[in-house]
């Protein structure tokens, strides 16, 4: 009988699991989950999982804290206007259910929660996009109780955020994922399948571009990367070997991906995990102070064993992510992207129907494989093995007729284990039936003395607590005294239920005895009561009689139409001396060294434009240690600062300031929060809005605090990952690269023939845009008319007469000299810059 194994000295994380239908909620309980999260059929981030209904969720919650299993809802996704009812309707039946916790990406969600519930515990998602002290401390300000860091954070860097946020008294506990699918953007700021097909990653849709092959050109030049096609898809996380060092570190919470797999995944993974977690604890790194250094989980055979189950749970190779800081060359290998399993080894010789391999690891009959001939874009052959010969190191391999086409099999050839039948039968019986297989532990009291009645108090580890008396009192024993050892044995038979014996106390005065029977009772209603205990729904506050109708967004406004202006950005110097020349009032510069804004602002205090103004962006990411940057962005002193995340708002809180897209605002609840609590002028409406979605949002608000973007290379990927280092140098970072991306042109070729194009900014951190313009020009004269002032049209690589013909023909769009239509189709036909119309025209469910 599995059981958990008791806390010692060092906190012990929670073993978070995913969920996508009950299965898998089995699946996660019954192999060590300490809790579930899992989404309901609408605003959660894996819209493609069998998810859960609000019907669900009361007998769900029973079944899960009946098993001391907490249960936590996705609510991860941007909210728009007009789903705020539905949303709030959503967020009463989880409450009442007595759910756990709910994970959430919206601002304005989090608002909403803690106006209709005062206690009702938010935890920030990963989508939130935290990545400092600060973004801790934007979620504590929202009303948040834990924050899922991102993912892109090492272990040094967790450790800095656990210190400074202790140091600033805003401390919340941490989260932070410890195996799973690696995304390469940055969770939240991931735009890519928005892009190309209208499908938002923030809205539960992602198309999984990442994991498409592409080709690197540099100069306009195709590099030969040999088979290495898959430039933006990591290895899955597997934080198995730092998960003693993870311990150390205090995060409260250790997450595994995959709302989207199996219940056989979840149990695998939850299993391996669980156990190491448990040795973890149980064998503590030695005290620092001591010079003592981290215990190895496990030896040998142990590890080999749990890499293989993990690997055949779901691999696309196995890595520790940014755990151990940044190393590009290992993260992404990019020789495939998809489900690899096992590797077995290289085909050696074909012969009489039989493979024969170089193995390195086990196979056996009933095994399913695939051959790898360097082209996972292209149909491969596999099957289940039907024998296997041993032969020293080499097997040889016989399959089931027709099963594998052997003359498309070549000596050279890798061999991938990718099925294990036997492997997942012992998995699916480890949630199997109605019985409980893992159990929790209960420390049992016993007290009485001879005349009186014996008195056993239990307690869980939820701090459930119950007394139960026998019907009989106690009386002298003459022989078979309730020993400890004999309490224990009686005790500790729960056998069926959610419990095992944690640790008895033997509280009895002189020997004394009770029947075996009446023993059995009790214990039985201990159990009863228990849970009984546990299953009462969590009984969380929720006023009635607050409401989205009565929480006050904006006070009233009035809706004029005013002549629109134009706001350029540029990202170089050559595209801003262009921009001066036109006459704009209004540039932002987002450029790679911070450094060049000063001669920037130089440039513009010397132009000869009235009303003139500059605004700088500082990168989009802030990481423990990067404050430096931000000095040498407000060192330009420029007119204001474009900022894109939390760390900015906090370290330009005294200037002037303007929110960027990346801050995500959808719905009026969002925008008021970013404008009145943090005073910036305006915001940049989400490009995750449809034109539809857009005006809702206009007309939910003064439409003066927005600037919509209409013409951009939308910034698809935002990543750690630096593809110039990665595959144009044999640098690990930074520090030893060589610094490609300030010596190359780079872009990335997709499978249909887009070229992408690739920066990196002062942060080592890329960039993909959009190879294609999109414009929103033929809306633009009902967005004038809703009483928008403030139109933004970007460039990344355009040549000075582009800026200049495009600047001019949205000059005469906003003057109504030409129409949208008018204005798309010049700029298509051209073919200069490739505009398409772009995902405002979507429609997004």
């Amino acid at each position: 009988m599995k059981a958990l194994s008791q806390q010692t000295e060092l906190q012990r994380p929670e073993l978070l699991a995913p969920a996508g239908n009950w299965e898998c909620a089995k699946a996660a309980t019954e192999n060590g989950a300490d809790a579930i999260y899992f989404g309901l059929d609408r605003f959660n981030a894996r819209m493609r999982a069998q998810n859960f209904t609000e019907a669900d969720l009361p007998k769900l919650m029973e079944f899960l804290h009946r098993r001391g299993v907490k249960g936590y809802v996705t609510l991860n996704t941007l909210i728009f206007t007009q789903e705020l009812s539905e949303a709030e309707q959503y967020l009463r039946s989880i409450i009442t259910a007595g759910v756990d916790a709910v994970i959430v990406q919206d601002v304005g969600i989090c608002r909403l929660i803690r106006y209709i519930s005062p206690d009702f515990p938010i935890h920030a998602s990963t989508q939130m996009t935290i990545t400092s002290a600060a973004g801790v401390e934007f979620a504590k300000s929202l009303g948040c109780q834990l924050v899922v860091i991102a993912r892109e954070c090492s272990l040094q860097e967790i450790d800095k955020i656990q210190r400074q946020i202790a140091q600033q008294e805003t401390s919340l506990p941490l989260e932070v994922f410890v195996h799973g699918a690696l995304c390469v953007a940055y969770s939240g700021q991931c735009l890519t399948s928005e892009a190309l097909g209208g499908r938002s990653a923030n809205r539960g849709e992602c198309a999984q571009a990442c994991r498409m092959p592409y080709e690197l050109i540099a100069d306009g030049e195709v590099v030969d990367l040999g088979n290495r096609k898959y430039l933006l898809s990591p290895q899955d996380l597997a934080g198995l070997e730092v998960l003693p060092e993870l311990v150390k570190s205090g995060v409260s919470c250790l997450k595994i991906e995959g709302r989207l797999k199996t219940p056989e995944y979840v149990a695998n993974v939850t299993r391996v995990y669980r156990e190491a977690l448990d040795q973890a604890i149980a064998h503590p790194p030695s005290s620092p102070s001591k010079g003592g250094k981290l215990a190895p989980l496990h030896k040998g055979g142990w590890v080999r064993q749990q890499r293989y189950n993990l690997e055949m749970a779901f691999s696309r190779g196995l890595y520790t992510g940014w755990f151990r800081g940044i190393n590009n060359q290992e993260l992404v290998h990019a020789h495939f992207g998809k489900k690899r399993g096992v590797y077995l080894g290289e085909v050696t010789r074909i012969r009489n129907e039989q493979v024969t391999v170089q193995l390195q690891a086990p196979i056996k009959p009933g095994d399913g494989v695939v051959f790898d001939n360097g082209h996972p874009e292209a149909q491969e052959q596999g099957g289940r093995v039907y024998a296997v010969e041993h032969k020293g190191k080499e097997a040889v391999l016989t399959f089931g007729r027709h099963d594998v086409n052997l003359r498309r099999v070549h000596v050279g050839d890798k061999l991938w284990k990718t099925s294990d039948p036997e492997l997942d039968k012992q998995l699916r019986q480890s949630f199997a039936g109605e019985n409980p297989q893992f159990q929790r532990p209960i420390d049992i009291e016993i007290y009485g003395e001879v005349g009186q009645k014996l008195i056993a108090i239990a307690r869980d580890e939820y701090s459930h607590i119950v007394q139960v008396e026998s019907e009989i009192p106690l009386v002298e024993a003459h022989t078979k005294p309730l020993s400890r050892d004999r309490l224990q044995e009686q005790f500790g038979r729960l056998g069926n239920t959610p419990f095992c014996l944690g640790t008895l106390t033997n509280h009895l005065i002189g020997d004394v005895m009770l029947p075996v029977s009446e023993l059995n009772r009790v214990r039985r209603e201990i159990v009863m009561q228990l849970e009984e205990l546990r299953t009462q729904p969590k009984r969380w506050q929720l006023r009635q009689d607050a409401s989205l109708t009565n929480l006050r967004i904006v006070e009233t406004f009035r809706r004029n139409v005013s002549t629109p202006s134009l706001i350029v950005l540029v990202r170089n110097l050559q595209q801003l001396q262009t921009g001066l020349q036109t006459g704009i009032e209004t540039l932002y510069c987002e450029f790679e060294d911070p450094r060049a804004y000063k001669e920037a602002v130089q440039l513009v205090r010397n132009g000869n434009v009235a009303n003139q103004t500059i605004w700088v962006a500082p990168p989009r990411i802030t990481k423990p240690g990067e404050t430096w940057i931000l000095q040498q962005v407000r060192s330009c002193e420029a007119d204001g600062y474009l900022v894109r995340n939390y760390d900015h708002l906090q370290f330009f809180a005294q200037n002037r300031c303007i929110g960027d897209f990346s801050l995500n605002v959808t719905n009026p609840l969002t925008a008021d929060y970013f404008k009145h609590d943090f005073g910036l002028e305006r915001v940049t409406a989400s490009y995750d809005l449809n034109i539809t979605q857009l005006e809702d949002l206009l007309t939910s608000c003064p439409p003066d605090w927005f600037e919509v973007t209409i013409h951009q290379h939308m910034p698809m990927f935002h990543m750690e990952h630096c593809v110039f280092c990665a595959f144009l140098s044999s640098g690990t970072d930074y520090t030893n690269c060589g610094r490609p991306c300030e010596k190359h042109q780079v872009k990335l070729r997709d499978r249909v023939g887009t070229e992408h194009i690739l920066q990196a900014d002062a942060g080592c951190r890329n960039t993909v845009f959009n190879g294609t313009a999109q414009t929103g020009a033929e809306y633009v004269q009902r967005l004038v008319e809703l009483g928008v002032k403030h139109f933004r049209i970007e460039f990344v690589n355009e040549t000075p007469e582009q800026v200049t013909r495009t600047i001019h023909r949205y000059r005469q769009l906003l003057q109504g000299e030409i129409t949208g239509s008018q204005l798309w189709r010049e700029l298509k036909l051209q073919r200069q810059l490739g505009v398409t119309r772009g995902p405002m025209a979507t429609s997004l469910s």
